[in-house]
C-alpha cells in the first residue's frame, strides 16, 4: 500500500491529520505539499489534508477520525 497525505505548509489541520494518522497507527506514507504545485493546488486546495492510496486512486478527504481512517485502510 503506497500512501500520500496531501498538505500544505503552516496548516493546522494538516497537523490535526498527522496527529489522527498516528492515532490510527496508519503505516508509513509520504507528504507531498501542495503549495507550489499549481496542478496539486488546483486539485486539493480547499480539500487538504487529503490522504490518498496511490494505486487504487481512493482518497480520505478531512474531516476524518482514527476510526475513518482505519476503515479506509482496510478496504
Amino acid at each position: 500500500m503506497h500512501l500520500t497525505l496531501y498538505q500544505r505548509d503552516d496548516c493546522h489541520l494538516c497537523d490535526l491529520a498527522l496527529e489522527v494518522l498516528a492515532q490510527a497507527r496508519a503505516p508509513a506514507f509520504a507528504s507531498r505539499f501542495i503549495d507550489d504545485d499549481a496542478a496539486l493546488e488546483a486539485r486539493y486546495g480547499a480539500r487538504v489534508p487529503v490522504l490518498r492510496e496511490e494505486a487504487s486512486g481512493r482518497e480520505l478527504a478531512w474531516p476524518f477520525d482514527a476510526a475513518a481512517v482505519r476503515r479506509f485502510l482496510a478496504t
